[in-house]
């Protein structure tokens, strides 16, 4: 009988376990704004406009969702399961808009652990700071071997 292929030789940080948290924080700045739309063209006047945005439901100028999610890309690469992960897929639901000076906390949990990949499914949220979520879902993620490159 053969031995089970060990799908995380190689990771830098080695295989993690189920049940591992990793945050990370940020206060979002108007700069943030200005550099996602000259990454992507989303010149939505909610972002733009104060006086329009204050007239929404948001009551406020936000920033885009992509702003805020990225985070957890933050979370996933540096931290947990840290370098050279990457997003198979992300399953997202935003459910309160993130305005411009407010600090926000990325959460990764991890629930399960692949053996023979170097694959994770983790449970993800972030929240502002009165500890309201903004964005909750799930994840999936594929670590890299980086040893060796």
């Amino acid at each position: 009988m053969s031995e089970p292929k060990d799908g995380w030789k190689g990771v830098i940080k080695g295989k993690p376990a189920n049940g591992q948290i990793a945050t990370r924080s940020r206060t979002t700045k108007i700069e943030d704004i200005h550099s996602f739309t000259d990454m992507t063209g989303d010149r939505n006047p909610v972002h733009y406009n104060e006086e329009l945005a204050k007239k929404t439901s948001f009551g406020k100028l936000i920033v885009q969702g992509g702003v805020t999610t990225g985070i957890l890309n933050a979370c996933v690469a540096e931290d947990l399961p840290g370098p050279g992960t990457v997003f198979l897929n992300t399953n997202l639901n935003f459910k309160k808009a993130v305005g411009v000076g407010e600090t926000i906390t990325g959460k990764v949990e991890l629930t399960s652990v692949r053996d023979d990949k170097p694959i994770c499914q983790m449970a993800v949220e972030i929240t502002d700071s009165a500890g309201d979520i903004c964005v909750e879902g799930t994840a999936t993620t594929y670590t890299m071997p980086l040893d060796g490159l």
